[in-house]
């Protein structure tokens, strides 16, 4: 593997990490399986997934509509310390819904995404299923891989300053880059989703006001910032060792974010459910240990923003397969 343009030592890279080889997961995947095949009976859906989207989904849509009258200070500071935590980890739930890992029916994770995209405010749920799976299936895939910065945002983050930005901005990036880069058409599940999205937001701004739709805005935005959950975003990916491309998180935030930190464990095995990633490293901690991770995602952003050889190119990249004539 390589690097289309090599940097100076302490000059961050003005173009990604290429790899010459296959993504690491699947072989890694069928090694461990030829090793530790007791590791099968961890798939299948999370029997409580669903009462924990309910219990989240109710608690934010309550806190909405409590603080209809809130002052905009109370609302952007509810927002940062309580409603982040809660869209956040909604929005980790859809990520495990896109998994079909609440209900082995896939229309019944599709619908139960639905209705976890609600406090989000913004439909989202259906789309991200149809690219976070090419990212699986293709990661790191020149074009196919929407995950990955796109050159314009990359060539404009040189310094400190524009990293930080970036990351404020970061899940605006996440998800528009894929609708200017590789849009697909909208379907029915598409509209569904927004027609649904809709008829809440709507009901919401009638019943209790502007300020309730504000505030789930708000928790949904500065959630993905700035924000300790969102070190996921850059520690999964973001390549620190230029001979690593996936990175584990093993801190306490798990607990409130679907195990999304056991993302090595997660890429090797997408059909177990993240209540169960740590087991799979138990099973097999020879292919886990050796690895690169960290405790804390608040770092993480720490470090992308302060070391200037890291930036948006930080990222492992590989040539799309030739198709056949």
């Amino acid at each position: 593997m390589g690097a289309g343009v090599e940097a100076d030592e302490g000059v961050m890279a003005t173009d990604f990490f290429w790899s010459y080889t296959d993504e690491p997961h699947a072989s890694r995947r069928r090694e461990i399986l030829a090793k530790y095949p007791q590791i099968k009976e961890l798939f299948g859906p999370d029997p409580w997934a669903f009462l924990k989207i309910a219990v989240i989904v109710s608690l934010q849509l309550w806190t909405a509509t409590f603080l209809r009258d809130a002052s905009w200070l109370k609302l952007l500071t509810v927002a940062y310390f309580f409603g982040s935590f809660l869209n956040h980890n909604l929005f980790l739930a859809i990520h495990e819904l896109s998994h079909n890992l609440a209900f082995t029916t896939p229309s019944l994770n599709r619908w139960l995404g639905i209705f976890a995209n609600l406090p989000i405010g913004v439909p989202m749920s259906i789309t991200f299923q149809k690219y976070h799976l090419e990212h699986h299936r293709f990661q790191g895939v020149d074009g196919i891989d929407m995950d990955i910065p796109s050159q314009a945002e990359a060539h404009a983050v040189k310094n400190a300053i524009s990293k930080s930005v970036w990351v404020v901005l970061q899940l605006f990036f996440y998800a528009l880059r894929p609708l200017f880069l590789k849009p697909k058409p909208p379907g029915l599940w598409e509209f569904t989703n927004l027609a649904i999205q809709v008829a809440l937001d709507a009901g919401l701004v009638y019943l209790h006001g502007w300020r309730s739709l504000a505030y789930l805005i708000l928790s949904t935005f500065v959630g993905g910032g700035m924000h300790p959950m969102a070190g996921h975003f850059i520690s999964e990916h973001y390549v620190f060792s230029p001979d690593q491309e996936t990175y584990s998180y093993y801190g306490p935030l798990n607990l409130m974010t679907w195990h999304v930190g056991y993302h090595n464990e997660h890429h090797d095995f997408p059909r177990i459910p993240g209540t169960r990633l740590h087991k799979v490293k138990e099973i097999a901690p020879e292919y886990y240990e050796s690895l690169r991770s960290y405790r804390s995602w608040s770092q993480v952003i720490y470090m992308y923003i302060m070391d200037q050889t890291v930036g948006p190119f930080s990222r492992m990249k590989r040539k799309a397969p030739k198709k056949d004539s």
